[in-house]
């Protein structure tokens, strides 16, 4: 029988932006590209080089410290540039796309006949595996070892987000065969559903699995609060997550013996002119489902994901390896006229400060101005408002900062992710880097791991 928990503390942020439920083919995207750093502290070796012709699911890449897992090329076509940073560090590898994808087949067989250790091979393999993450430290989930369970999350509280019944629609195959993939992995799979938001029979009647119901604001689609609130981790111990479009990737390398790596995104943002949906590829160019004519003219931020936790790229940049959503807003860079010290009819307000708190259904078009510079850090109470864990996140931010690696594991590091803390990063009136600070303990902690294992095999 699964809980049924209600997330008090959180916070919503209206934005003007929503997709409409109207969903279009994109084009085939010119190119595709795969970035290591989608992928927690990765340590790439590079598989392909420039003028390789691969297929989809030709390996491109591995990172040394999970080597068996193969992170796979989306499409079929040619390795056109491989860009690197300082010290020749890897940022980058792009494909120049075919026109017609061709797969490279897999032989997967019968479920039922396929063993575990089976499964995971050809997941591993085919670039599958990668979607498959665990906690602590957020990274691609290491196959040799066991978790106490698979979590799925249904849907995403975050601003903006895709609608994840609307992106399952006519997928009940692929849904029903990546769940029995992932039972084959493991035995406790927890699917973790909205009150409200999630109706569609293709999650509640999700068959072998324990569904819990979550309700209230932001972050209670985090997956790092639904493992807090249904099973904790302690240190030493590790659970899995895997988001529900990527469920369904699991379901075509079974059902089709391929890696198709096709997902549906929300073009969303007050700066998009049609917002809809679009069927694209992992990795896919921009352009190649955001036409230049389609966003407002003017200094705009694109950004590979929601607007607390995604990344900054390029009008001509790429889809992020596990983003389902693309978000266009003002830059926000210009000064403002008296500041906050205006009465603020356009400016979302948490606390008290403009008048807009007394306004429950406005929403509002926001731009990236931080509204102040970094400060010292202080205790404020605004952090706990919005941080539904039994952990206190300011403790640990400032053990993170004095690298306290005791205090850190005490204080819950092993629970959190960047994720969690957007909120905290939002509210901040300290202007303090939160999710930073918290992606930099838990890579720490994770090479740490990493190095005492190299050392007891030796």
């Amino acid at each position: 029988m699964g809980k049924n928990i209600k997330i008090k503390k959180g916070l919503d942020i209206r934005l003007i932006g929503e997709a409409d439920k109207v969903l279009v083919n994109a084009d085939m995207p010119s190119e595709v590209s795969i970035s290591p750093a989608d992928f927690v502290a990765m340590k790439a070796k590079l598989l392909v080089a420039v003028g390789d012709k691969v297929k989809a699911g030709s390996p491109l890449l591995y990172d040394k410290n999970n080597p068996t897992v193969m992170i796979c090329s989306a499409v079929s076509g040619e390795v056109v540039e491989i860009k690197r940073g300082a010290k020749r560090v890897l940022e980058e590898v792009v494909i120049k796309a075919d026109k017609e994808t061709d797969y490279l087949p897999f032989q997967g067989g019968n479920l039922d006949s396929l063993s575990r250790e089976r499964v995971i091979e050809l997941m591993t393999q085919s670039g599958v595996w990668a979607f498959i993450r665990q906690r602590p430290y957020d990274c691609v989930a290491q196959p040799e070892k066991s978790p106490k369970a698979i979590f799925i999350s249904a849907f995403d509280s975050s601003p903006l987000a895709a609608d994840t019944d609307f992106v399952l629609q006519g997928q009940e195959k692929y849904w029903e065969a990546g769940i029995a993939a992932l039972q084959k992995i493991h035995n406790n799979l927890q699917l973790n559903i909205h009150s409200e938001k999630n109706k569609s029979t293709i999650l509640t009647q999700t068959k072998g699995v324990t569904i819990n119901t979550f309700s209230g604001p932001h972050p209670a689609g985090n997956i790092g609060v639904q493992i807090h609130h249904i099973d904790p981790i302690n240190k030493g111990e590790n659970v899995w997550y895997i988001a529900p479009q990527d469920v369904l990737i699991v379901g075509r390398l079974f059902l089709d013996g391929k890696y198709d790596a096709h997902r549906i995104i929300a073009i969303t943002g007050s700066e998009v002119k049609k917002r809809r949906y679009a069927r694209t590829i992992v990795g896919a160019n921009l352009p190649s489902f955001l036409s230049s004519d389609n966003v407002e003219s003017g200094k705009n931020r694109f950004i590979s994901g929601n607007v607390l936790t995604g990344r900054k790229i390029s009008p001509s940049g790429s889809l992020g390896f596990y983003d389902t959503q693309i978000t266009v807003i003002p830059e926000g860079d210009e000064p403002e006229f008296f500041g906050w010290l205006a009465p603020g009819f356009d400016k979302f307000s948490n606390s008290c400060t403009f008048l807009t708190w007394a306004m429950p259904g406005k929403k509002f078009k926001l731009n990236t101005n931080p509204h102040g510079e970094q400060r010292a850090f202080v205790v404020t109470g605004e952090y706990e408002k919005v941080f539904p864990m039994d952990i206190y996140p300011v403790q640990l931010l400032k053990s993170i900062l004095i690298n306290d690696i005791e205090l850190q594991e005490n204080l819950g590091i092993y629970e959190v992710s960047p994720e969690d803390f957007a909120l905290c990063e939002y509210v901040c009136t300290s202007k303090i880097n939160s999710q930073d600070i918290i992606r930099k303990g838990l890579e720490a902690l994770y090479l740490e791991e990493i190095e005492s294992l190299k050392e007891s095999h030796h």
